[in-house]
């Protein structure tokens, strides 16, 4: 899943490719964009924000992409076959003398002047992984909306950028929080983002994102992608439901007893019932 681990991953990759290079082939393929071109620029850096990459040009200008669901960044020698998917899912093409940097389903894709940055990213709160980290600033931050569900809460980037659901189920189960429990009702809130942080931290150095320390498929995730399974801790049967506004929604897997709730919520949220209504909570 692209989450901020896997966006940190990819701008150090090509940060190693692209940075000092002078662009040979740099084209995008989005109507927004399409006259643009980056043909003779050089790259300065790419880094990480959060869930956003940002590639920034010697000529002061920032080119920020965005994975979301499906978004990847594909590197390839030259002469090498693109192998990210079909031609028509490219969107932007950037290539020095040495590599090829070719990014397949990108989402946001904007050219801003890089003194704008803060225009695209400047919303977003402390970087899980990034230098500007502050657990502090993010507790301050989620305790702002204490009747806010922590499930949520801890996706929304303005809290703490970084953060995507897989970190979120994994992280709740592993601290014992039931999803949809109140920011004010999480009795260790320090604890549950700092084992979110630690899962992230152990996984971006590379592709696979274990949280059990096992790689091995099926065996990687305690609850992420095992409804009505039995859970790896007491055996109860994982349970999955839908969380967040409409426009956001995002499956949730947890285990109804690891993760028992110690306030008033709604019933349906612990049910898992696969078409029961988006969950009301109840305090």
């Amino acid at each position: 899943m692209p989450e901020g681990d896997t966006v940190w991953l990819a701008a150090q990759r090509m940060q190693a490719a692209l940075a000092g290079g002078t662009l040979r082939r740099g084209e995008f393929r989005l109507p927004s964009l399409a006259a643009v071109d980056l043909t003779g620029v050089t790259v300065r850096e790419v880094v990480p924000r959060g869930k956003h990459l940002l590639i920034r040009l010697a000529d002061d200008r920032t080119l920020r992409t965005h994975f979301r669901m499906d978004g990847s960044w594909h590197i390839y020698r030259p002469g090498a076959t693109w192998r990210g998917g079909p031609a028509h899912d490219i969107r932007v093409v950037l290539a020095t003398d040495d590599w090829a940097c070719v990014g397949y389903r990108l989402h946001d894709v904007e050219l801003v002047p890089t003194v704008e940055e803060d225009r695209l990213v400047g919303h977003l709160g402390p970087d899980v992984l990034g230098p500007d980290w502050d657990l502090d600033e993010a507790l301050r931050r989620l305790r702002e909306h204490p009747d806010e569900q922590i499930g949520v809460a801890i996706l929304d980037q303005r809290n703490l950028a970084g953060i995507g659901n897989l970190y979120k189920v994994e992280s709740l189960f592993l601290t014992g929080v039931h999803p949809w429990a109140r920011v004010a009702d999480v009795a260790d809130l320090p604890a549950l983002v700092e084992r979110a942080r630690t899962l992230m931290v152990a996984n971006r150095h590379h592709p696979e994102q274990s949280t059990t320390g096992s790689t091995r498929r099926g065996e990687d995730h305690w609850v992420a992608g095992r409804k009505g399974r039995p859970c790896r801790r007491c055996g109860t049967p994982i349970l999955l439901g839908e969380q967040g506004p409409a426009t956001q929604e995002r499956v949730t897997w947890w285990c109804p007893h690891c993760q028992a709730a110690r306030s008033p919520i709604d019933p349906q949220a612990r049910t898992g019932e696969p078409d029961h209504p988006q969950p009301v909570t109840l305090y």
